[in-house]
């Protein structure tokens, strides 16, 4: 479908929802997945440094190492992001012997590139990056066992504050964990648009998601986002339930302004830059001489000029 009927779409949908303040892709609205993960390797300190400096929060992963240590790593072992060099699971590695010595900024796109000899991050180099007006999503990979030692980190620091940092994760248990232990943070249940029933994938309901966060004492919702599971009603349930409503990972424009228009708070994207520009290009103010009826043209499709 071309992006001009989609913007079209996408309008239609917020005013039918009565948004009239509706999100757009904008530096505090977008979250930065894994940093600026397209411009550089990751959940590397490069990544989330990128995103700071181009204006976004950023989320990053998190799991506990076997000597104590708390750092960022995605995928349960080491191999993909070390380009084959270590398949250790990432609990069963040492900071101290292993995972400070990892090279994660040469693999795939990034060999060879100026991102060689990249380590996996501390926790304590991420809290640095913090600063109001931004947020920093903490996702615990780890289970509960993580969440003291992430306490004792916040209360060494004082840079990252509730106002800057929250956290995030699938499981419901260390959801609990987080607010039983740091409860003046917030924290969003992560949750797929599909879930298995019976061997048989079928879309997840509204009760089951607004019943899942508050199992995991959340104080809102992260979901991943399905154009076909998620639709103002959906996200209107949710939101009456006391629950704000966030999604993921999304990196298509069109794709983006549609969940801002059914109601999402914020979208997590691997290319945050990119869909802010390329949002200000489809918005661009007209030349000189032109009404507020006058039309433009994307893929051949013509619309109204916003204002």
């Amino acid at each position: 479908m071309k992006i001009a009927t989609l913007v079209l779409q996408t309008i239609a949908i917020a005013a039918l929802a009565g948004c009239a303040t509706v999100k757009k892709p904008a530096y505090d609205t977008l979250i930065a997945h894994r940093g600026e993960s397209k411009d550089a390797p990751e959940n590397t300190l490069p990544a989330y440094k990128l995103a700071v400096e181009r204006g976004f929060g950023f989320e990053c992963d998190l799991y506990l190492s076997k000597d104590g240590r708390v750092f960022t790593f995605h995928d349960p072992d080491l191999k993909r992001t070390t380009g084959g060099a270590n398949s250790s699971r990432c609990s069963e590695a040492s900071w101290e012997e292993t995972l400070s010595k990892l090279d994660v900024g040469s693999w795939g796109k990034w060999k060879d590139s100026k991102f060689a000899g990249t380590p996996p991050a501390l926790l304590e180099d991420v809290l640095a990056l913090a600063k109001n007006g931004r947020r920093i999503y903490l996702e615990i990979k780890s289970g509960p066992e993580i969440v003291p030692v992430i306490k004792a980190i916040l209360s060494s620091q004082n840079n990252a504050t509730p106002g800057n940092v929250l956290f995030i994760c699938f499981n419901q248990g260390v959801c609990k964990a987080v607010k039983d232990i740091l409860p003046e943070y917030t924290v969003y249940w992560l949750v797929c648009a599909k879930k298995d029933d019976g061997g048989a994938s079928r879309p997840i309901t509204v009760d089951e998601v607004v019943a899942g966060a508050r199992a995991a004492a959340a104080d809102g919702v992260d979901m991943q986002f399905d154009p076909d599971v998620v639709d103002e009603a959906f996200v209107a349930a949710v939101k009456k339930a006391g629950l704000s409503f966030h999604v993921w990972t999304v990196d298509d424009l069109s794709h983006a302004l549609r969940a801002f228009a059914v109601g999402a708070d914020t979208v997590t994207t691997n290319c945050a830059k990119d869909l802010v520009d390329e949002y200000a290009m489809l918005f661009a103010p007209e030349p000189d001489n032109r009404d507020e009826f006058s039309e433009r043209t994307v893929d051949g499709a013509a619309f109204p000029t916003l204002p």
